[in-house]
């Protein structure tokens, strides 16, 4: 059965997003030691916001470093087969990452693509969430193939995702 590819043969995928507060690039499985301290410093309030929907639990407590390798291993090579894009969103100086957005095919009509990011929990407080999830959305708006992205839990809730028809 075929199937359409995410994104084009033809499209050149972003390798940067800066903005005047932080840098997304690919995550690789060289982001592990700024990704695996994102995480681990915010797993209260990851759990809490469930950016991957109410059925996910993730960040269990128990992620080790080699899980979460695994896990950036596994990301980098959907970069590469451009089946998904992970980006790691970093300070502007490289030093910290203050967390990651993601792009999937969506499994719901009428969108091409589904969006989901995190920030880290001590950037909550400084407007980090907002600012980002604005800049993804003109980045995406502006850079991606997509007509119709969703951002579900952001622009609408993961109950209205969920009763949207499935492809």
């Amino acid at each position: 059965m075929p199937t359409t590819p995410f994104v084009p043969e033809s499209f050149r995928v972003p390798e940067l997003l800066m903005t005047d507060r932080v840098v997304l690039r690919p995550l690789t499985i060289h982001d592990l030691d700024a990704d695996y301290d994102a995480v681990m410093s915010s797993i209260d309030h990851l759990r809490r916001s469930k950016p991957f929907g109410p059925g996910h639990d993730w960040p269990d407590t128990a992620l080790s470093r080699d899980q979460d390798l695994v896990d950036l291993g596994w990301h980098q090579k959907e970069f590469q087969k451009r089946s998904s894009f992970a980006y790691t969103v970093m300070s502007l100086d490289n030093q910290i990452c203050l967390g990651c957005v993601y792009l999937y095919p969506s499994s719901r009509e009428p969108h091409d693509a589904m969006v989901i990011l995190w920030v880290r929990e001590s950037t909550v407080a400084e407007g980090l969430d907002e600012h980002l999830l604005r800049a993804v959305q003109d980045w995406v708006g502006r850079d991606w193939p997509f007509s119709n992205p969703g951002y579900p839990g952001r622009t609408s809730s993961w109950e209205q995702w969920e009763r949207l028809s499935a492809r």
